[in-house]
């Protein structure tokens, strides 16, 4: 509702800024002059701490292993059965996987391209798996997709295997050579944001998780696993591209081992303070 009220007040702004001449043209075609109707007393306030939905949430270590371990499974079954379908469940894992390592949202995902791949000098030991660019980021006010690049952390280092094995085994079985898109369907195009919603709707079912989960619980994921690894507000809101710190917050939650973690760290400091 704010969001909707905010949308009224800003036209009404549009039409009554001395900038034009709407309230002239107004009063001379209908004998009346548009107003602001959005005022502190008829508009939603902003009252609440938390505004995100429920169900997006960071999954649990656990969940995140049961679900990626899901996802392998069912390439495994498919290519050993010869059956049509492994190569595009080779690539929906990879996908997934993607999308957490980096903490990428669902365009994001989908707009990468093999050229995205990119290296970082602090980090040769993962070649051109050491960063992505991001040019497909979520636009701001009705502007261009912002860009970013976001570094690979040494907890995902894992994910450089895996890539590994799609672009150099995976991708090119795919048979589209002038296609750059990294995520590429049996048609030659993109695979569809529809289409990554039911595959991880999919894959969440056959794992037994939450069925609340969406796939870009898989961010809310990254952000909180990376605060919980030790890493700086800062650094992480850069990766995940929020122009506001509050917004980073928003994705956190820690889980209750971190807490718990944090609190025997706590209870040893002063038991030894209490030592004579």
């Amino acid at each position: 509702m704010r969001q909707y009220h905010n949308s009224i007040r800003v036209f009404c702004d549009y039409l009554i800024s001395n900038d034009y001449d709407w309230v002239e043209l107004c009063e001379a075609e209908f004998g009346d002059v548009p107003s602001q109707i959005c005022l502190p007393w008829n508009t939603t306030k902003h009252v609440a701490e938390y505004e995100g939905r429920p169900s997006n949430r960071a999954m649990t270590y656990d969940e995140m292993e049961t679900f990626f371990a899901c996802a392998d499974a069912r390439v495994d079954e498919l290519a050993r059965a010869r059956k049509k379908g492994a190569l595009a469940a080779l690539r929906d894992a990879q996908m997934f996987k993607t999308a957490y390592a980096f903490g990428l949202r669902r365009a994001e995902l989908r707009g990468l391209d093999e050229q995205d791949l990119h290296f970082n000098t602090r980090a040769p030991q993962w070649g051109r798996y050491a960063a992505l660019f991001v040019r497909h980021a979520k636009a701001v006010r009705g502007g261009n997709p912002r860009r970013r690049t976001v570094l690979l952390v040494p907890q995902m280092k894992w994910w450089v295997e895996c890539m590994e094995q799609w672009m150099e085994e995976g991708r090119p079985l795919f048979g589209q050579p002038d296609l750059a898109a990294l995520w590429p369907t049996e048609r030659g195009t993109r695979v569809s944001l529809p289409y990554m919603d039911r595959r991880f709707a999919a894959l969440r079912s056959e794992a037994g998780l939450d069925p609340s989960l969406k796939l870009h619980c898989l961010r809310h994921s990254y952000v909180t696993h990376l605060i919980e690894h030790g890493y700086q507000d800062r650094f992480v809101q850069e990766q995940v591209g929020h122009l506001v710190a509050s917004s980073t917050a928003l994705y956190t939650s820690v889980s209750g081992d971190f807490k718990n973690g944090i609190l025997a760290e706590r209870i040893r400091l002063d038991e030894l303070e209490a030592l004579p």
